[in-house]
C-alpha cells in the first residue's frame, strides 16, 4: 500500500462502478499528421516509405534518447538502414505487442487494435472493460511487475514489440527481452508537461498498425473539444482560488506551477495559488507552509490518495484547519475506479484532456456546463 500511495503521488504531481467509453467517442477526419504539442518525441516520414522515431525523452532528465525505425514488412528487402544508427528496426504493422503502462490501453482501443495486447504488467490495474475482459479470458497474459517483468512468458508470447516505461535505463526484463531479438520501444508520454502534449503521444501509437491517418483524427477532435471548453471558461467572471495535493507522512506534495496540473487549473480559469512557481514537476513542502499560503483556498482538487473527509481527519488534523475542507468543496478522482480497483484517471485521462478539463470548468464555473456530468472527478465523500 505504501509503494501504492507513492506512485499515486508520484503520478498526480508529474504526469468505478460507473464504466464509459470514453476512447472513441470522437468523429474521424482525415489530416496530414503533425506535432503541434509534444515535445518528447519526433516522428519522420521518408520517400521510401519507412517512419523515423525518435524519443528525445523516455523519462526526466534523460541524457540520451531512442532512435527506431518503423519499415512495411513489404517493404524490409528494399529499404537498406544503418543497423548501428537504430536501437530497433521494427517490421510494420504489428501484430503482438506487450505494453507497460496503463495511459498505453486506451490509446490502443481508440487505434481500433486492441485486439494485439498479448501481455501486460500488474492486470489488476486495468480498467477498462473490453481490455478486462481479454485479461479474463487469458488473451491478455499477466507479466508480473514491469521492473521484474517475467521474461519466460512474455518470451513465450513472441511479441512483435515491447513498449516500455521507465524512470531509467536499469530495467533488466527490458535487456533480456532484447537479447532475445525482442525490440524495447520507450514511451515518454507521462514527462509532458501539457495536457495536450500528453495526449498526442497517441500518433506514437500510430505508425507500428498503420494507422497515422485515424490518430491524426482522434487528436484533432480532442484538441479541438478541449480549445473550444477552455475558450468559454475564460469568460467566466469569477476565477475561483484552488489548492491542490496532500501529506504523505509530513510532506504536502502539490503540482509545480508549469507542471500539467496546473496547466489544467489555468485552463478552467482558476487562479491556482502555486501558478507562480516554476517548477515543471511536484512541489515538497511543509504543511505550514501550505497553509499560510492556501488556507483560504475556494477548492480544493487531487487531495492524493484520499477519498473521504473521515480519511482525511483521522490522516491529519491539519486538513481541518483549510476552507475548503470546512466548506466541504474537495473533489477527488480517486472514487473513479475500475472493476479491480484501478484508477480511471491514471488510464484514460492522459488520452482524453477535453474531458478532464470539462470536469473541472463543471466543477469551478458550473453555469458554463449546465448539465455536464463530471466523468473522473467527484466531491470528496
Amino acid at each position: 500500500m505504501k509503494n501504492y500511495i507513492l506512485i499515486t503521488l508520484f503520478l498526480i504531481t508529474f504526469s468505478c462502478k460507473r464504466q464509459v467509453d470514453k476512447t472513441t467517442n470522437v468523429e474521424l477526419t482525415e489530416t496530414k499528421s503533425t506535432l503541434r504539442y509534444a515535445n518528447g518525441f519526433t516522428i519522420k516520414k521518408q520517400d521510401s516509405g519507412h517512419t523515423i522515431l525518435e524519443v528525445t525523452s523516455p523519462w526526466p532528465n534523460a541524457e540520451n534518447g531512442f532512435k527506431y525505425a518503423l519499415v512495411p514488412k513489404e517493404k524490409m528487402a528494399s529499404v537498406s538502414l544503418n543497423k548501428e544508427e537504430f536501437d530497433a528496426i521494427i517490421p510494420t504493422p504489428i501484430k503482438k505487442i506487450i505494453v507497460t503502462s496503463t495511459t498505453h490501453i486506451p490509446i490502443l482501443e481508440s487505434l481500433g487494435v486492441e485486439s494485439t495486447l498479448v501481455g501486460f504488467p500488474n492486470t489488476d490495474y486495468v480498467s477498462s472493460l473490453s481490455t478486462r475482459k481479454r485479461i479474463d479470458s487469458k488473451k491478455v497474459k499477466e507479466l508480473g511487475k514491469n521492473e521484474s517483468m517475467n521474461t519466460e512468458i512474455a518470451l513465450e508470447l513472441q511479441p512483435d514489440v515491447v513498449i516500455g516505461f521507465g524512470i531509467d535505463n536499469q530495467n533488466k526484463a527490458y535487456k533480456t527481452l532484447e537479447t532475445a531479438n525482442i525490440p524495447i520501444v520507450y514511451n515518454g508520454d507521462w514527462t509532458e508537461q501539457t495536457p495536450l502534449g500528453k495526449a498526442e503521444w497517441i500518433k506514437f501509437f500510430a505508425p507500428f498498425f498503420h494507422q497515422e491517418k485515424k490518430a491524426d483524427s482522434i487528436f484533432n477532435t480532442i484538441e479541438k473539444e478541449y480549445l473550444k471548453v477552455k475558450s468559454l471558461a475564460s469568460k467566466a467572471d469569477k476565477k475561483s482560488t484552488v489548492l491542490s495535493g496532500a501529506m504523505f507522512k509530513d510532506i504536502w506534495y502539490l503540482p509545480g506551477g508549469k507542471s500539467w496540473a496546473a496547466q489544467y487549473l489555468k485552463d478552467a480559469n482558476t487562479n491556482y495559488l502555486w501558478k507562480d512557481n516554476q517548477e515543471t514537476g511536484s512541489l515538497s513542502l511543509s504543511w505550514e507552509k501550505v497553509l499560510a499560503i492556501g488556507q483560504n483556498a475556494d477548492y480544493w482538487v487531487s487531495p492524493s490518495q484520499f477519498t473521504s473527509y473521515k480519511q482525511m481527519e483521522e490522516s491529519s488534523p491539519h486538513y481541518s484547519q483549510f476552507k475548503a475542507y470546512k466548506n466541504k468543496n474537495i473533489y477527488t478522482f480517486g472514487n473513479t475506479k475500475g472493476q479491480t480497483g484501478g484508477l480511471l484517471f491514471f488510464e484514460l485521462a492522459p488520452s482524453r484532456p477535453d474531458i478532464v478539463l470539462k470536469d473541472l470548468i463543471s466543477i469551478f464555473h458550473p453555469e458554463i456546463l449546465p448539465n455536464y456530468k463530471p466523468f473522473f472527478y467527484q466531491p470528496l465523500q
